[in-house]
């Protein structure tokens, strides 16, 4: 069974995880953590749980660092994130040399429900967000098997608060959902890979419960993104009502059209067409500041993990030997044989003591604070890893731009043609700039929630201290 002290963890990320704070307009259309074992896949109750699909592969496999392009002209994206594979001739915006060609000289009016608004909001253009915020619970993990027992694998059971009716997943479904949106959104949207894939320890129970925390802070942070969390593909993997749903749903995203740079096609900013040198401005402040935020966070968890290991490592070692010689010159002490010693050596018995309970105090204090530090960056820099290859597509589109004076001049295409490539980048930005929008808004209310928390913690960490020191004080005569 997964501790209290999980429970506990788990419910402050979910409560960490609310929605934040929004510019834009709005459209007006039971925590069980426990681990359990079930011998065999399966129905449970009202839940559906449909594996046939997925024998071929197993849940988890080796993965490889970073994106890289082999030889059947296809791209691993998502660094060890992932294993999913992308046509880079059905998705040109992710090839070595991001394509836009296909989007850009193309005139297309985004219609019915493919279409995309984007409007003016408080702080520039901004998606349009639903009334109601989607959320979903990742909880309820059980060892389920098949083939008689020969393979294994973990269900979760996820739970959005739309319907309150709870659908089964395993992990390589968490991953087919991540490819299809990847390749839908990925040249407009950064999606952040999944948790790591592990091959071996896959049913440790403390693996188990991380992976179920951080599977719950992906899914939370699709739900907040208005785009994804709406769209059919991550809908299917929320509401599929029985097998039969779940296959006509995985076929029809599988066989959509729409993906790679064609994603732009459903886009429609009710705004006015902006300038190439506007655009290109843009983007390069995106790009500057993403990188510098990336650069911070791999700063700032590099010495959280620096300071983890000294926590539980040479600190913790340093206050029980602090602990062991007070304890000890007590007992020097009291070989003396002054009659008046007793008071002195019992306070500094007591006195170590407290030493060795504040080395346990320090060594446990990371698992309450700074876990929720890392596991926060962690998110983060998985999220800014996806910026390059987006920030890819939208340079290379202002590049094109940038040759079509030339293009028009040797006759390869005509003023008209020119006039649509510059309104096509004018809508490529203005959805870059509502989905910096997005982000700065969820980064501003993420980061004052986890410091918030982080430093409320660490004030009750030093308050107990203190109030240990005191009473080791207090038994001291004064003199």
């Amino acid at each position: 069974m997964i501790t209290t002290t999980a429970q506990q963890i788990l419910r402050v990320l979910m409560e960490m995880r609310l929605r934040p704070q929004r510019h834009g307009p709005t459209d007006c259309t039971a925590d069980n953590w426990n681990y359990t074992e079930q011998e065999t896949a399966g129905n449970n109750g009202s839940l559906y749980s449909f594996d046939d699909e997925w024998d071929d592969d197993s849940d988890d496999g080796k993965s490889n660092g970073g994106p890289q392009a082999d030889d059947g002209g296809t791209m691993q994206r998502g660094g060890a994130h992932s294993t999913m594979k992308i046509s880079l001739n059905k998705f040109p915006g992710f090839s070595k040399t991001p394509n836009p060609e296909v989007y850009l000289l193309t005139k297309h009016v985004a219609k019915g429900n493919e279409r995309l608004p984007i409007y003016s909001g408080e702080v520039g253009p901004v998606w349009l967000y639903p009334q109601a915020q989607l959320d979903c619970m990742v909880a309820d993990p059980k060892k389920g098997s098949k083939m008689y027992g020969l393979k294994s694998y973990i269900e979760y059971q996820i739970t959005p608060n739309t319907t309150n009716r709870p659908v089964n997943h395993r992990y390589k479904h968490f991953d087919w959902l991540y490819e299809r949106l990847v390749e839908k959104f990925g040249c407009a949207l950064p999606i952040p890979g999944l948790p790591d894939k592990q091959v071996t320890g896959r049913f440790e129970e403390e693996f188990i419960k991380m992976r179920m925390e951080r599977l719950q802070g992906w899914m939370s942070r699709m739900c907040r993104h208005p785009v994804i969390s709406n769209s059919d593909v991550f809908q299917l993997f929320l509401n599929y009502k029985d097998e039969k749903d779940w296959k006509l749903g995985k076929r029809k995203a599988e066989k959509d059209e729409v993906v790679g740079v064609k994603i732009f096609y459903t886009i429609d900013p009710e705004l006015p067409e902006l300038d190439p040198a506007q655009v290109e401005q843009k983007c390069e402040t995106y790009n500057q500041f993403t990188k510098s935020m990336d650069n911070s966070v791999k700063e700032l968890l590099a010495v959280g993990h620096l300071h983890w290991k000294r926590c539980t490592g040479p600190l913790q070692k340093e206050y029980r030997q602090i602990g062991k010689a007070f304890q000890n010159l007590s007992s020097v002490f009291n070989t003396s044989a002054y009659p008046r010693e007793s008071t002195l050596t019992e306070a500094l018995t007591a006195t170590g003591k407290t030493y060795e309970e504040i080395a346990e105090i320090v060594a446990e204090q990371p698992r309450t604070d700074l876990h929720f530090l890392m596991e926060t960056n962690t998110e983060y820099k998985g999220l800014l890893g996806c910026f390059p290859d987006t920030m890819g597509v939208h340079r290379a589109a202002i590049d094109k731009v940038k040759e079509a004076d030339h293009l028009v001049a040797t006759n390869k295409i005509s003023p008209q043609d020119k006039h649509t490539m510059e309104k096509n980048l004018s809508t490529m930005s203005y959805t870059l700039q509502a989905e910096m929008n997005h982000f700065h808004s969820n980064r501003i209310y993420d980061y004052n929630r986890l410091m918030q928390f982080y430093l409320e913690e660490q004030v009750k960490f030093y308050e107990t201290i203190a109030e240990k020191l005191k009473k080791a004080l207090s038994q001291y005569a004064t003199m």
